[in-house]
């Protein structure tokens, strides 16, 4: 699907990079795992649920993959690329087969659901190959993979929601968790492999989901992420509806923002044609409910988004955006933007820069479109816009959005924010970096306050760059 991305984000954010897991008692366990994810936070999220699956089943966690007994790969499938980064990883890994001929190595996620058992016949080291509705199978494919069978669990689930599995918080900041509020997809954009590696959509009871915000709560943390392919079509219905009511997200939002006020609650990703006022209102109603809202746009073109099966035309997104700032006059807006699909002309992208201006996104995600196999657009359309063309729109795009996130920042100078601290600043244990309710990354001096990790303060800031706020504590 997607070719290259640029965040325009500050180096300081964490988006789709490999990560291992803590370490637990190395006497507690039997066996040790080491995990890797890549892709979107929900692969971030499935490797909690498998690192809990594993710890009720004697694997207990290490960051070195040399000792472990059970290597995981949990693989993203939206861009080739992101395969191309597996398969090299795979190989990286050949050296543990050779020190180590009885460890086994699984591939998880989107990459596995797609290619299935072909994963076994490309890639020889893996052992096991696991959708992501079948991690609950992972201890009998394991046991299967010990005897010298290659193990295979790929099966598409309309009811897995993983919910009375408490997750195993990997590599966490102990500041912001978080919670999967539903799986799947029933959008069939043209091109995304999501609803063909994640099937259909189903949501969490939104019982489990206050019950493990309470728990993170409980355990100091102080921002909650609710997760979904797109947060705004979630709708529980009780089994026993004279007992119970539906609950649809703008309850879910507000039940989660209830648990306690000193709890910030973000949420993604909204699909512009669910997001609703009901939403937007019960986000101004709440102060703890970030102001920030992640609204893929992909083209600002009426007829390519016919063709992407995007639902809505130009005129209806920046209507949309129009809403949210009605409503939330000062919320963060990102989007997610791809150049170059199919048929696209010279006017269809200036209809994509002239709705970035419209909406002057704080940041996007930026991409140049590369077919994707098994998607709509791979069946009907033919991939024809030439790559340098693609690229070159795609360098316009980039530009367009540096200037439009340094301009953001810029209109913060001057302004006092309520700062989460999450942590060191990556360039100096002299600063602290926190986000503010935008979702902007703010760093700032410590000097000589009394603050800790986890805790908010009042920062000011005096100047920028283009994808970060620097201020100073507020006396």
């Amino acid at each position: 699907m997607l070719e290259r991305m640029n965040h325009t984000m500050h180096e300081e954010n964490r988006q789709g990079e490999a990560y291992a897991p803590f370490v637990n008692d190395p006497t507690a366990y039997n066996k040790k795992f080491y995990i890797e994810s890549y892709g979107c936070q929900m692969n971030f999220s499935d490797s909690e649920i498998v690192a809990s699956i594993l710890n009720e089943n004697g694997f207990g966690a290490t960051r070195n993959f040399e000792e472990a007994d059970l290597i995981l790969i949990n693989t993203c499938s939206i861009r080739e690329k992101a395969e191309q980064t597996v398969r090299k990883r795979l190989s990286d890994l050949r050296t543990v087969k050779k020190n180590n001929p009885g460890a086994l190595i699984g591939v998880l996620g989107c990459m596995a659901e797609r290619l299935k058992a072909k994963f076994l016949e490309e890639e020889k080291l893996v052992d096991i190959v696991v959708g992501p509705d079948a991690y609950r199978a992972l201890p009998g494919l394991i046991a299967e993979a010990e005897t010298g069978q290659k193990a295979v669990n790929v099966l598409l689930s309309r009811e897995e929601t993983y919910a009375d599995i408490s997750p195993v918080r990997l590599d966490s900041n102990g500041v912001s968790g978080f919670v999967s509020i539903m799986r799947g997809c029933n959008n069939m954009c043209a091109f995304c492999v999501v609803p063909f590696t994640r099937g259909r959509e189903r949501s969490r009871d939104p019982h489990s989901i206050l019950k493990e915000c309470t728990d993170l709560l409980n355990n100091g943390y102080k921002e909650v992420t609710l997760l979904g392919q797109n947060v705004d079509s979630y709708y529980w219905v009780p089994e026993n509806i004279e007992t119970g009511k539906p609950v649809n997200f703008a309850n879910l939002l507000e039940m989660v923002a209830l648990i306690d006020p000193s709890l910030r609650v973000r949420f993604s990703t909204s699909h512009p044609k669910d997001i609703t006022d009901d939403v937007l209102y019960t986000m101004a109603k709440y102060e703890n409910i970030c102001n920030y809202i992640h609204l893929p746009v992909q083209s600002g073109s009426s007829r390519v988004l016919q063709l992407m099966n995007r639902t809505y035309t130009r005129e209806w997104y920046m209507a949309k955006v129009d809403r949210i700032r009605e409503i939330i006059p000062d919320c963060g807006i990102s989007s997610d933007i791809i150049a170059g699909f199919c048929t696209e002309t010279e006017e269809d992208h200036q209809d994509t820069l002239n709705i970035m201006r419209h909406s002057k996104y704080d940041m996007s995600y930026m991409f140049f479109y590369s077919e994707r196999p098994g998607t709509l657009a791979a069946r009907r359309y033919k991939d024809d816009v030439p790559e340098e063309v693609k690229k070159k729109r795609l360098d316009e795009i980039v530009k367009l959005q540096n200037a439009l996130s340094r301009e953001s920042n810029q209109h913060d100078v001057g302004k006092t924010f309520k700062v989460l601290i999450e942590g060191n600043s990556k360039k100096s244990d002299q600063d602290w970096m926190g986000r503010n309710s935008q979702n902007k990354v703010v760093v700032f001096p410590k000097e000589n306050y009394p603050l800790n990790k986890g805790n908010y303060v009042m920062v000011k800031v005096y100047d920028c760059t283009g994808a970060t706020l620097l201020g100073k504590i507020e006396p």
